[in-house]
């Protein structure tokens, strides 16, 4: 892979993205947590867009892949804001925000800060607000009280290496929470979701779904895990590309 470019932020953030020219609505990749645009998903997509002819945006938030900072320093907020910049200041026109796990809360709060620049949304298995449904609610007790007195916790998921979570990053959440409101867009949404899930369960992708009014599709696929990054996996996303494409009204 080429090396990336980099814009900077006035808060001093440097994030990598790579950006490939074609027809629009352009395809903005909105990576997970703990993630990077140089994952599989993240290439099946671009490779699917160049295919296409179609632009396409792929970057890394602050304390992710290699864009600066420390990735104890981040928040929902803070990648929000990442994300509203790219939107801004290095795409054109609306855009097909595809988006897997953390990235789906984040396509949300774009979706609702930047209604007129979204041309559709696909959602891969999205994580809204797993932070206070996912992280904190479940946590025990002895976990929410070493947050609250340390300000950290080291999270050790399998399969994958151990990180942190914050208790500014559990705080800030809080003031981000899509699933106590909705959403009405002018615009197809398609969601897919593993049925074999474990880190995200399907029912909670469901719920999101639920708060949106409008043409959306929830898709479950048996056997498929959070990574969804099967052949197959990839192969339905891509066709689910191919048809929210044709969905979206002109």
């Amino acid at each position: 892979m080429a090396d990336p470019n980099f814009l900077a932020l006035v808060n001093g953030d440097r994030l990598a993205y790579h950006l490939a020219e074609g027809s629009g609505p352009g395809i903005l990749w909105l990576g997970g947590f703990h993630s990077d645009m140089r994952g599989t998903k993240a290439e099946a997509v671009a490779d699917w867009a160049t295919r296409r002819g179609r632009a396409s945006l792929r970057f890394d938030y602050f304390g992710h892949g290699q864009s600066s900072g420390d990735f104890c320093d981040g928040t929902i907020s803070h990648w929000r804001d990442n994300a509203l910049a790219v939107l801004d200041r290095l795409v054109k026109g609306p855009q097909i925000l595809i988006a897997s796990s953390m990235g789906g809360w984040i396509a949300m709060l774009l979706a609702k800060q930047r209604p007129g620049r979204i041309a559709g949304l696909l959602l891969i298995a999205p994580a809204a607000d797993f932070t206070e449904v996912l992280m904190w609610q479940r946590m025990p007790e002895e976990v929410r009280r070493q947050l609250v007195e340390t300000g950290s916790w080291l999270h050790r998921p399998e399969n994958d290496e151990a990180y942190p979570i914050t208790r500014g990053l559990i705080e800030d959440g809080r003031n981000n929470l899509v699933l106590n409101s909705t959403l009405e867009p002018s615009y197809p949404v398609r969601i897919l979701h593993g049925m074999a899930d474990t880190d995200v369960p399907w029912q909670h992708g469901l719920k999101l779904a639920e708060t949106i009014k409008g043409d959306v599709t929830f898709t479950l696929v048996q056997q498929a895990t959070h990574r969804m990054s099967r052949p197959s996996d990839l192969k339905l996303i891509e066709r689910t590309l191919d048809g929210l494409v044709e969905d979206i009204p002109c």
